[in-house]
Protein backbone atom coordinates (compact mmCIF):
# COMPACT_ATOMS: atom_id res chain seq x y z
CA UNK A 1 0.00 0.00 0.00
CA UNK A 2 2.84 2.39 0.84
CA UNK A 3 4.45 1.77 -2.56
CA UNK A 4 1.15 2.36 -4.35
CA UNK A 5 0.64 5.60 -2.41
CA UNK A 6 4.14 6.79 -3.25
CA UNK A 7 3.59 5.98 -6.94
CA UNK A 8 0.29 7.86 -6.95
CA UNK A 9 1.93 10.89 -5.35
CA UNK A 10 4.74 10.76 -7.90
CA UNK A 11 2.24 10.59 -10.78
CA UNK A 12 0.27 13.51 -9.34
CA UNK A 13 3.43 15.58 -8.99
CA UNK A 14 4.45 14.82 -12.57
CA UNK A 15 0.98 15.81 -13.80
CA UNK A 16 1.20 19.13 -11.94
CA UNK A 17 4.65 19.83 -13.35
CA UNK A 18 3.52 19.05 -16.88
CA UNK A 19 0.44 21.25 -16.48
CA UNK A 20 2.58 24.13 -15.21
CA UNK A 21 4.99 23.87 -18.13
CA UNK A 22 2.12 23.63 -20.60
CA UNK A 23 0.58 26.81 -19.22
CA UNK A 24 3.93 28.60 -19.31
CA UNK A 25 4.74 27.46 -22.85
CA UNK A 26 1.31 28.53 -24.09
CA UNK A 27 2.26 32.15 -23.45
CA UNK A 28 5.00 31.78 -26.06
CA UNK A 29 3.25 29.58 -28.66
CA UNK A 30 1.52 32.52 -30.42
CA UNK A 31 4.97 33.96 -31.17
CA UNK A 32 7.18 30.88 -31.48
CA UNK A 33 4.68 28.25 -32.61
CA UNK A 34 4.53 24.72 -31.22
CA UNK A 35 8.31 24.39 -31.01
CA UNK A 36 11.08 23.62 -28.57
CA UNK A 37 11.68 27.38 -28.51
CA UNK A 38 8.29 27.88 -26.85
CA UNK A 39 8.84 24.96 -24.48
CA UNK A 40 12.27 26.20 -23.43
CA UNK A 41 10.93 29.73 -22.95
CA UNK A 42 8.21 28.37 -20.67
CA UNK A 43 10.80 26.39 -18.75
CA UNK A 44 12.87 29.53 -18.23
CA UNK A 45 9.79 31.38 -16.98
CA UNK A 46 9.35 28.64 -14.37
CA UNK A 47 13.08 28.65 -13.61
CA UNK A 48 13.30 24.92 -14.27
CA UNK A 49 16.65 23.20 -14.17
CA UNK A 50 18.30 22.35 -17.51
CA UNK A 51 16.86 19.17 -18.96
CA UNK A 52 13.59 19.40 -16.98
CA UNK A 53 11.54 20.43 -20.02
CA UNK A 54 12.74 17.40 -21.96
CA UNK A 55 12.02 15.16 -18.97
CA UNK A 56 8.46 16.47 -18.70
CA UNK A 57 7.76 16.40 -22.45
CA UNK A 58 10.24 13.95 -24.00
CA UNK A 59 8.11 13.91 -27.16
CA UNK A 60 8.70 17.62 -27.62
CA UNK A 61 6.19 19.95 -29.31
CA UNK A 62 3.99 17.11 -30.55
CA UNK A 63 3.57 15.75 -27.03
CA UNK A 64 2.91 19.27 -25.73
CA UNK A 65 0.12 19.93 -28.21
CA UNK A 66 -1.42 16.52 -27.50
CA UNK A 67 -1.45 17.46 -23.80
CA UNK A 68 -3.10 20.78 -24.69
CA UNK A 69 -5.80 18.98 -26.69
CA UNK A 70 -6.38 16.41 -23.94
CA UNK A 71 -6.74 19.15 -21.33
CA UNK A 72 -9.27 20.95 -23.53
CA UNK A 73 -11.22 17.69 -23.91
CA UNK A 74 -11.22 17.26 -20.13
CA UNK A 75 -12.48 20.82 -19.60
CA UNK A 76 -15.18 20.24 -22.21
CA UNK A 77 -16.41 17.12 -20.43
CA UNK A 78 -16.47 18.93 -17.10
CA UNK A 79 -18.60 21.66 -18.69
CA UNK A 80 -21.01 19.12 -20.15
CA UNK A 81 -21.48 17.56 -16.72
CA UNK A 82 -23.31 20.73 -15.77
CA UNK A 83 -25.93 20.17 -18.51
CA UNK A 84 -29.08 18.10 -18.20
CA UNK A 85 -28.04 16.02 -21.20
CA UNK A 86 -30.77 13.45 -20.60
CA UNK A 87 -33.38 16.10 -21.38
CA UNK A 88 -31.65 17.26 -24.58
CA UNK A 89 -32.00 16.04 -28.14
CA UNK A 90 -29.00 14.43 -29.80
CA UNK A 91 -28.31 17.45 -32.01
CA UNK A 92 -28.45 19.69 -28.92
CA UNK A 93 -25.98 17.46 -27.08
CA UNK A 94 -23.57 17.47 -30.01
CA UNK A 95 -23.87 21.24 -30.45
CA UNK A 96 -23.26 21.74 -26.73
CA UNK A 97 -20.17 19.52 -26.94
CA UNK A 98 -18.65 21.37 -29.89
CA UNK A 99 -19.38 24.73 -28.28
CA UNK A 100 -17.92 23.64 -24.93
CA UNK A 101 -14.77 22.39 -26.69
CA UNK A 102 -14.22 25.68 -28.50
CA UNK A 103 -14.89 27.69 -25.37
CA UNK A 104 -12.33 25.53 -23.56
CA UNK A 105 -9.59 26.92 -25.84
CA UNK A 106 -11.01 30.42 -26.31
CA UNK A 107 -8.22 31.96 -24.22
CA UNK A 108 -5.64 30.44 -26.56
CA UNK A 109 -7.09 31.22 -29.97
CA UNK A 110 -3.73 32.08 -31.53
CA UNK A 111 -2.18 28.90 -30.14
CA UNK A 112 -5.02 26.95 -31.75
CA UNK A 113 -4.40 28.74 -35.04
CA UNK A 114 -0.71 27.85 -34.81
CA UNK A 115 -1.74 24.28 -34.01
CA UNK A 116 -3.51 23.97 -37.36
CA UNK A 117 -0.29 24.84 -39.16
CA UNK A 118 1.57 22.38 -36.94
CA UNK A 119 -0.81 19.53 -37.76
CA UNK A 120 -0.71 20.39 -41.45
CA UNK A 121 2.94 19.31 -41.56
CA UNK A 122 3.16 15.72 -42.90
CA UNK A 123 5.18 14.63 -39.87
CA UNK A 124 2.38 15.74 -37.52
CA UNK A 125 -0.70 14.86 -39.59
CA UNK A 126 -1.32 11.54 -37.82
CA UNK A 127 -1.13 13.23 -34.40
CA UNK A 128 -3.62 15.83 -35.60
CA UNK A 129 -6.10 13.20 -36.70
CA UNK A 130 -5.65 11.37 -33.39
CA UNK A 131 -6.45 14.53 -31.43
CA UNK A 132 -9.44 15.20 -33.66
CA UNK A 133 -10.73 11.65 -33.20
CA UNK A 134 -10.37 11.78 -29.42
CA UNK A 135 -12.28 15.05 -29.29
CA UNK A 136 -15.25 13.88 -31.37
CA UNK A 137 -15.26 10.52 -29.60
CA UNK A 138 -15.44 12.32 -26.24
CA UNK A 139 -18.36 14.42 -27.48
CA UNK A 140 -20.28 11.37 -28.65
CA UNK A 141 -19.48 9.54 -25.41
CA UNK A 142 -20.84 12.47 -23.40
CA UNK A 143 -23.91 12.49 -25.65
CA UNK A 144 -24.58 8.88 -24.63
CA UNK A 145 -23.71 7.22 -27.93
CA UNK A 146 -23.74 3.43 -27.60
CA UNK A 147 -23.23 2.47 -31.24
CA UNK A 148 -21.01 -0.56 -31.83
CA UNK A 149 -21.56 -1.21 -35.56
CA UNK A 150 -20.41 0.85 -38.55
CA UNK A 151 -22.48 3.76 -37.22
CA UNK A 152 -19.83 4.20 -34.51
CA UNK A 153 -17.29 5.28 -37.14
CA UNK A 154 -19.76 7.11 -39.34
CA UNK A 155 -20.97 9.29 -36.47
CA UNK A 156 -17.42 10.23 -35.55
CA UNK A 157 -16.46 10.96 -39.14
CA UNK A 158 -19.53 13.17 -39.55
CA UNK A 159 -18.81 15.03 -36.33
CA UNK A 160 -15.15 15.42 -37.33
CA UNK A 161 -16.34 17.39 -40.34
CA UNK A 162 -18.73 19.49 -38.26
CA UNK A 163 -16.15 20.22 -35.58
CA UNK A 164 -13.26 21.02 -37.92
CA UNK A 165 -15.28 23.32 -40.18
CA UNK A 166 -16.74 25.11 -37.16
CA UNK A 167 -13.26 25.47 -35.69
CA UNK A 168 -12.00 27.13 -38.87
CA UNK A 169 -15.02 29.47 -38.89
CA UNK A 170 -14.57 30.30 -35.18
CA UNK A 171 -10.92 31.27 -35.62
CA UNK A 172 -11.95 34.14 -37.90
CA UNK A 173 -15.23 35.04 -36.20
CA UNK A 174 -15.40 38.66 -35.03
CA UNK A 175 -19.04 38.58 -33.91
CA UNK A 176 -20.03 39.33 -30.32
CA UNK A 177 -19.83 36.24 -28.09
CA UNK A 178 -19.05 34.22 -31.24
CA UNK A 179 -22.76 34.29 -32.13
CA UNK A 180 -21.98 33.81 -35.83
CA UNK A 181 -20.02 30.64 -35.01
CA UNK A 182 -22.91 29.11 -33.05
CA UNK A 183 -25.28 29.90 -35.92
CA UNK A 184 -22.82 28.28 -38.35
CA UNK A 185 -22.60 25.24 -36.06
CA UNK A 186 -26.38 24.84 -36.05
CA UNK A 187 -26.45 25.00 -39.85
CA UNK A 188 -23.67 22.42 -40.18
CA UNK A 189 -25.41 20.02 -37.81
CA UNK A 190 -28.61 20.45 -39.81
CA UNK A 191 -26.74 19.57 -43.00
CA UNK A 192 -25.19 16.50 -41.36
CA UNK A 193 -28.57 15.29 -40.16
CA UNK A 194 -29.76 15.36 -43.75
CA UNK A 195 -26.78 13.19 -44.72
CA UNK A 196 -27.39 10.88 -41.77
CA UNK A 197 -30.95 10.44 -42.96
CA UNK A 198 -29.58 9.04 -46.21
CA UNK A 199 -26.82 6.82 -44.77
CA UNK A 200 -27.04 4.39 -47.63
CA UNK A 201 -25.86 7.12 -49.99
CA UNK A 202 -23.92 9.30 -47.58
CA UNK A 203 -21.52 6.98 -45.76
CA UNK A 204 -18.74 7.34 -48.31
CA UNK A 205 -18.93 11.14 -48.22
CA UNK A 206 -19.07 11.11 -44.44
CA UNK A 207 -15.98 8.96 -44.10
CA UNK A 208 -13.98 11.35 -46.31
CA UNK A 209 -14.48 14.32 -44.00
CA UNK A 210 -11.24 13.91 -41.98
CA UNK A 211 -9.29 13.79 -45.25
CA UNK A 212 -11.03 16.97 -46.38
CA UNK A 213 -10.13 18.55 -43.04
CA UNK A 214 -6.43 17.83 -43.48
CA UNK A 215 -6.59 19.04 -47.09
CA UNK A 216 -8.09 22.31 -45.84
CA UNK A 217 -5.31 22.70 -43.28
CA UNK A 218 -2.66 22.04 -45.93
CA UNK A 219 -4.26 24.60 -48.24
CA UNK A 220 -4.29 27.18 -45.44
CA UNK A 221 -0.62 26.50 -44.70
CA UNK A 222 0.36 26.86 -48.34
CA UNK A 223 -1.59 30.13 -48.60
CA UNK A 224 0.16 31.43 -45.49
CA UNK A 225 3.55 30.37 -46.86
CA UNK A 226 2.96 32.17 -50.15
CA UNK A 227 1.79 35.28 -48.35
CA UNK A 228 4.49 35.52 -45.67
CA UNK A 229 7.39 33.51 -46.98
CA UNK A 230 8.61 30.07 -45.87
CA UNK A 231 7.43 28.91 -42.47
CA UNK A 232 10.13 28.26 -39.90
CA UNK A 233 10.93 24.69 -39.08
CA UNK A 234 11.04 23.74 -35.39
CA UNK A 235 14.57 24.12 -34.00
CA UNK A 236 16.44 20.90 -33.55
CA UNK A 237 17.50 19.70 -30.14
Amino acid sequence: MAEESAAAQSDAKLARQRASLLDAALRHVPFDGWTWTAIDAGARDLKLAPGEAQRLFPGGPQELIRAFSAEADRTMLETLEGFDLAAMKVREKVAAGVRARLEAVAAHREAVRSGLSFFALPLNAAAGLTCLYRTVDAIWYAAGDKATDYNFYTKRALLAGVYSSTLLFWLNDKSEDSSATWAFLDRRIGEVLQVAGRLGKGVGAAMSLPDRFMAALTARREAARRGRGPMRSPPRR
